[in-house]
């Protein structure tokens, strides 16, 4: 047996015991046991590709506790951009149920976002449609988080004087699926870095 097997043999020894203290943080962190296994796989797979960077003679249960951890909040950080936009939801919410001119109101702010510049109009959408933070906007459109900003306040200055002018064009769209319409375009752009 070379050296590197012998490590590895001692590596798994020593991780072998710690697996079902593993599986108790992970529950603890997500609360359901199925995604807690998923997380232990997924730590102990990142434990055994970086087992050369683990000191013998340390606490291998503190090493792998902390790759769990990390592994968990990465997750929930990438978690709500893995989840599909529900137009139901949105509906619900964006859309006054109780006032019946919301879908023409909602289909003319979609109308007049078409005539805002490119740059402006992705941004506003991903940062007032699909909610996300400036910050990761930045990094699907590959600008700075500052430019984002910028983009965002002149959109919704711009947007604000069209919709004053009043002079919104017609197009074919019904008014009923400007919702869809904009979640779907969120979606393209929100996706687009993926």
């Amino acid at each position: 047996m070379d050296a590197q097997t012998a490590a590895d043999e001692a590596f798994r020894a020593e991780l072998t015991p710690v697996i079902p203290h593993m599986r108790a943080f992970a529950r603890t962190l997500c609360g359901n046991a199925t995604e807690a296994d998923d997380l232990v796989q997924e730590a102990l797979a990142k434990a055994w590709k970086s087992r050369a960077s683990y000191q013998p003679d340390t606490s291998l249960k503190s090493w792998t506790f902390t790759i769990i951890r990390n592994q968990f909040y990465s997750d929930k950080r990438r978690s709500w951009r893995q989840t599909s936009l529900d137009p139901e939801m949105a509906e619900r919410t964006l859309v006054a149920v109780t006032n019946p001119t919301g879908a023409l109101e909602l289909d003319e702010v979609r109308r007049a976002l078409a005539l805002l510049p490119d740059d402006q109009r992705e941004a506003l959408i991903l940062v007032g449609v699909a909610g996300l933070a400036y910050e990761e906007v930045s990094a699907i459109c590959g600008c700075a988080e500052g430019t984002i900003k910028s983009r965002v306040s002149r959109a919704r200055q711009r947007l604000a004087d069209i919709m004053a002018g009043g002079f919104i064009a017609e197009d074919e769209v019904r008014p009923a699926a400007a919702m869809d319409l904009l979640l779907a375009d969120a979606q393209r752009l929100a996706t687009r870095a993926a």
